[in-house]
């Protein structure tokens, strides 16, 4: 047994592979869906109420701040997908060399940004 390991592990040190970024951005993205939730949910529900406040939420959501909120929530709802539809792959066996796994996080992080770019620009 080696016995010169490190105490404590510095995390900031640590060079992680694309894969785990892939990994841990699809836990973070799924946390901020599920924290948006409740106030999507809200704005849905007031936007059907009536048209008074449907005007007041479109007002809302006009205010640049609340777009770029927005724009980050669209682009964590395409990295979860994307990155689910990845995990599905490898759960089915498509994905069994470390070669394919790097070449599936690049994809997912490609697809990801360039959707989000190509709605958000849609939507802006």
């Amino acid at each position: 047994m080696n016995k010169n390991r490190p105490k404590h592990l510095a995390l900031y040190q640590i060079k992680l592979p694309l894969p785990g970024i892939v990994s841990i951005l699809h836990r973070i993205s799924g946390l901020l869906l599920f924290c948006a939730l409740p106030f999507l949910l809200l704005m849905l529900q007031y936007s059907l109420r009536t048209i008074e406040t449907y005007t007041q939420i479109l007002d809302l959501l006009a205010h640049p701040l609340l777009k770029i909120i927005l724009l980050v929530l669209l682009w964590a709802s395409l990295h979860h997908f994307c990155a689910g539809l990845r995990y599905f792959a490898i759960d089915l066996h498509y994905v069994r060399t470390l070669g394919q796994a790097r070449n599936s996080s690049k994809m997912v992080m490609v697809a990801s940004v360039l959707l989000t770019v190509l709605i958000g620009v849609k939507l802006w």
